[in-house]
């Protein structure tokens, strides 16, 4: 037997109660372990015997993640949206939202609120190009996370807002891979 070690940022459980419930999601599996307790490492990992690591854990407690269904009613969303410090949406296949949504998500972004979109496809990435809804979210202020999975961008997020608030900056971390939370790769 051997087990599977995995990033935590690219993990997502699979099963209720199998020994390999968990598989690692658009990424390689960071090592194997045998019974034995043998390490064959499969990716680059970095060194954490740095015994001066600090955990950094200021996170902003308002932030929600929200999973994108047909026919959501900004109406309903609205106080939550608007109630929040910032909002993580899985959104459909490329990660896209109904149209009525929009305006919901310009109105957010333009109160200094962030919106995140991710999908709930477990592979690919997000692709705010392909459709009208993908660039109109684009242009309504949305930031695209490609393939980071939504509970990381989530947890990301609230991270991200216990150390700044400012939009550009917050766009800028969510979108730049930190610990593996997502590829490297990019669309401009």
């Amino acid at each position: 037997d051997s087990f599977a070690v995995h990033n935590g940022a690219r993990v997502r459980k699979m099963h209720t109660s199998r020994r390999d419930a968990f598989k690692s999601i658009n990424a390689t599996p960071v090592a194997h372990v045998d019974a034995a307790g043998k390490i064959q490492y499969l990716a680059p990992c970095r060194d954490v015997t740095d015994d001066k690591a600090v955990a950094q854990v200021d996170m902003e407690k308002d932030v929600v993640l929200l999973q994108f269904f047909p026919g959501m009613d900004p109406a309903v969303f609205e106080p939550v949206i608007m109630g929040s410090k910032g909002v993580v949406i899985a959104g459909s296949g490329l990660g896209h939202i109904n149209s009525p949504m929009i305006p919901l998500v310009k109105k957010a972004t333009d109160a200094g609120i962030p919106v995140v979109m991710t999908s709930q496809c477990l592979n690919g990435r997000v692709n705010m190009n392909v459709y009208n809804t993908g660039r109109d979210l684009i242009n309504a202020g949305a930031i695209c996370v490609y393939d980071m999975l939504p509970e990381t961008a989530y947890v990301k997020l609230k991270w991200v807002l216990g150390k700044t608030n400012d939009p550009a900056e917050v766009r800028e971390i969510m979108v730049t891979p930190l610990v593996g939370e997502m590829s490297d790769r990019r669309e401009f």
